[in-house]
Parts: structure tokens; sequence; C-alpha cells
């Protein structure tokens, strides 16, 4: 079963394992090993990635990688926990050149900085909209 091949290829790299149904899984890795698990899945497992989705939950940024392996009708979401007190994470541009688009917007809306990605700039604000102000975040107070 791919579930068992995932969990074999990222071995040590898991910090823990959900399944929240028959289909569904989510797997949290440190922010260390985003890229290398990333690359296990794309390339080497050849899943797809989908899209990767940012959240504020007040006590930490939380962002899931969402891949999907499509004959296996399976979906499996790295899932990282990030320190309020230094947004950042490695980039997977790298490695997966559609993550340019979804980084640059959680960049955005978020304020995580996304290291190496080699065009951080605005996608979706107003070009008047003030530096540092992210709408996603608890915190953000209306302007």
């Amino acid at each position: 079963m791919i579930e068992d091949i995932v969990k074999e290829k990222l071995g040590n790299r898991i910090l823990s394992w959900k399944k929240k149904n028959e289909r569904r899984f989510y797997i949290e890795v440190r922010k260390e090993d985003l890229e290398e698990s990333s690359r296990i899945l794309f390339k080497d497992l050849g899943l797809r990635f989908s899209i990767a989705s940012g959240v504020d939950t007040i006590d930490n940024f939380e962002i899931l990688y969402h891949f999907s392996a499509d004959r296996e009708d399976k979906f499996f979401s790295l899932r990282l926990k990030i320190d309020k007190k230094n947004p950042e994470v490695s980039s997977i541009s790298g490695v997966i050149t559609a993550a340019k688009w979804i980084e640059r917007e959680i960049w955005e809306l978020l304020g995580i900085n996304f290291v190496g990605h080699p065009g951080l700039k605005r996608l979706l604000l107003a070009g008047d909209w003030p530096d540092g102000v992210c709408p996603l975040r608890k915190d953000y107070k209306k302007i």
C-alpha cells in the first residue's frame, strides 16, 4: 500500500502520522526536513503536488504541503509548525517549481519567509498595502 511506502521512505523524518480516514494522511515533519521530504514524495514516489496551505493557530504557524497519489486515490499532507518569533522555512521551489506561486501567497498573507525562494514579491495585495501587514494573521487589525 502506498501509505506503507511513504512511511518507509520518510522514515525518521516523521514526527507524527495521523490517518484521518482511508484516503487522507497527515505527516508532521520538522521544518529542517521539509525539502527532503518533499523531494521523496514528489520525485522518488511520483506523488503530485496539489497545493500548500498556511494557517495561524495562535501558538504558531502551520504550513501543509498537500500531495496526491492519484492512482491509489490517497492524499498525503506534510505538516510543519513554524515559530512565530522566527517565521521562516526553506522554500521547496527548488524541488517543485510549481510551489513558487503558493509560497508567494503564504509569504504575502501570513508573513512566513521562504528561504531560498527566487522571487518573493507581491502577488495578491494592492500596491499600496502596508509592508509587514499580513491579513491572514490572527493579530491582524483592519486598516
